[in-house]
Formats: structure tokens, C-alpha cells, sequence
């Protein structure tokens, strides 16, 4: 899999690690990581949570396109930190909880997606005017417009920090899966941020049953 990003300098105040992991189960959380998923949640609950450096250089980054994340169209780290201080954070699967905790524990927006589905590359870039994608099964769609996407190599929008598109999302027979960490270089250097990729490698490993798990590059 190869990771690129588009020759954008609005692309500068973003970095994207990349985490393949094969030969994973897509299964109901195991004891041991919804313990864990719980713990957080409610230390989160307790707490103003990301705080203001995290949300407001992670705002900034997804601000870099002309993109305004704030309302419904805040980042998804965000959504997590909310969804724990109401006290309803969720439970979905072994792979998404993964995902969940990582993403709640640093406050960096995560898209999980099938491998397959990228088509041997990604590329990061800037959406363009016009382009949008459905990100439920109810068939909303999100415009996408100047927001940092993660793109297939045919060049269709598959994930965002936001919402990942259906078309991406992983499905109950998957079982290679590409994760991508967002996160400002203001508050990451890119070995600082391949150590939250290496968690969330040892994260699906552990809970999902990977065979092997893996940073395959930070760009």
C-alpha cells in the first residue's frame, strides 16, 4: 500500500500515518478492550475534553482547506469526547472500539477503512468544490469540500477526520483494514505520531486477531 499526499501546500499543516493490518475479525468486543473503552470513557466524562491545544490545532489543520469544522461538521475526536461526557459512548466492535479508544485517549481524529477498498494506494489531498460522499446507511451525504479526504488510487473520497464514507467503512466480512491517523504537526512530529500508529497496530493485533499489524508510512 502506498501513501501519498497531493502537491498542495495548504497540505502542510497535516500529518497521515498509515496502519495496515491483515487477516483481522471483525467481532463483538472482547472483554478485555471494553474494559478498557469504559475506563476511559468515564475519566473522559469528567473532564473538558480534548483540551483547548489539541481541538484547537486539530480545528486548525481541517481549517487549512477553506473547510469550517465546527457544529455538526466538527472533528469525529471531538464527537467522542461529547458522546463521553453525555454518558453515551458507544460500543460497535472489536475494530471500531479500537479505533474509539485510541482516538478518545489522544483526541486525534481516526478513519478506519477496508484495505480493499483503496485499490493498492491512498492519496491525501484537499477536496474539491462539488465533491461530497454518503457517510451513513440512511444515505446522507457530506460535502466535502476543502476538507483533508483520504482518496482511493482512482481518486474517489473514502475518509476524512470527520465521517468516512460507506463506500469505505468496513464491512462484517472484512478483514484487512487501513487506519489513518490525522494529526497537526504542531503537536506531532512524525516518529512522535508513528508511535500512536504502532498502539493502534498492537490495538488491532490484540483485540481483532490481526496477522500481522503494521505503520506502513507517515506523511
Amino acid at each position: 500500500m502506498i501513501l501519498a499526499k497531493a502537491d498542495d501546500a495548504r497540505l502542510e499543516s497535516s500529518l497521515v500515518c498509515l496502519v495496515i493490518a491483515r487477516g483481522c475479525h471483525t467481532i463483538p468486543t472482547p472483554e478485555g478492550l471494553l474494559a478498557e473503552l469504559n475506563a476511559l470513557a468515564q475519566r473522559r466524562g469528567a473532564e473538558d475534553f480534548p483540551p483547548a491545544r489539541i481541538k484547537d490545532a486539530v480545528r486548525d489543520m481541517l481549517r487549512a482547506g477553506g473547510y469550517k469544522p465546527a457544529g455538526r461538521q466538527k472533528p469525529a475526536s471531538e464527537y467522542l469526547a461529547q458522546a463521553a461526557r453525555e454518558g453515551r459512548f458507544p460500543s460497535i466492535n472489536a475494530p471500531v472500539d479500537c479505533n474509539n479508544l485510541l482516538s478518545l485517549d489522544t483526541g486525534l481524529p481516526i478513519s478506519l477503512l477496508d484495505l480493499h477498498a483503496l485499490g493498492g494506494q491512498a492519496l491525501v489531498r484537499i477536496a474539491a468544490d462539488g465533491e461530497s460522499y454518503v457517510f451513513n446507511a440512511a444515505g446522507h451525504e457530506m460535502d466535502l469540500a476543502g476538507l483533508l479526504c483520504v482518496c482511493a488510487a482512482d481518486g474517489t473520497p473514502l475518509g476524512n477526520p470527520v465521517k468516512d464514507s460507506m463506500a469505505g467503512k468496513l464491512k462484517d466480512d472484512s478483514a484487512d483494514f487501513a487506519g489513518f491517523i490525522y494529526a497537526p504537526p504542531l503537536l506531532y512530529a512524525p516518529d512522535a505520531l508513528k508511535a500512536v500508529g504502532e498502539r493502534f497496530a498492537d490495538l488491532l493485533s490484540r483485540y481483532c486477531g490481526a496477522s500481522e499489524a503494521f505503520v506502513a508510512a507517515v506523511v
